[in-house]
């Protein structure tokens, strides 16, 4: 596969080479068209001191600074009711609740994203390399994507709960 997108021109990283690897190359704009169609939102100008008075001291943590709640903590693990998971931040709806599996890390865990609600990177934080995905309007970290996932995507979206909101439908 990775020849094949390199034959066609496309340079890939992260949750679009792995999506495109799933699509056979065809959402190699999911990810770059994320965030620039976000690019004026107020969610970006919003400074940290807000942000630390908008958010729990976890929250912010995590969403602003790129920690990571404990597994096992979320309410979120054990939310089976049809609806939405917003991002906690700036309340873009990121998942739908049928896409939402036990994955059995004690993260609420997706197999699909809603198209345009995130964009990835390139993280080496713990030394390897992972992909990590964060709400596409106000840039706030949510987990890490991994090719461990189910069908019919093969991803796994490991959300941290607190960045999260449940909206039932």
């Amino acid at each position: 596969m990775t020849q094949s997108l390199h034959r066609r021109g496309l340079l890939l990283t992260g949750a679009a080479f792995l999506t495109a690897a799933c699509t056979g190359g065809r959402a190699e704009a999911q990810n770059s068209g994320a965030e620039a169609a976000y690019a004026n939102s107020p969610f970006r100008r919003v400074t940290d001191a807000q942000w630390r008075a908008r958010l729990s001291p976890l929250a912010f943590q995590v969403l602003r600074h790129e920690g990571t709640e404990r597994p096992g903590t979320s309410s979120l693990n054990d939310e089976h009711r049809r609806g939405v998971f917003h991002c906690r931040g700036c309340d873009l709806p990121l998942f739908r609740s049928q896409w939402k599996f036990d994955s059995g890390t004690g993260w609420p865990s997706f197999y699909r994203v809603i198209d345009g609600a995130v964009g990835t990177r390139a993280d080496f934080a713990i030394g390897v390399r992972r992909t990590e995905y964060h709400c596409a309007r106000c840039l706030g970290h949510h987990g890490h994507v991994f090719e461990d996932g189910p069908r019919p995507t093969g991803l796994r979206y490991c959300n941290n709960g607190v960045a999260l909101s449940f909206r039932p439908a």
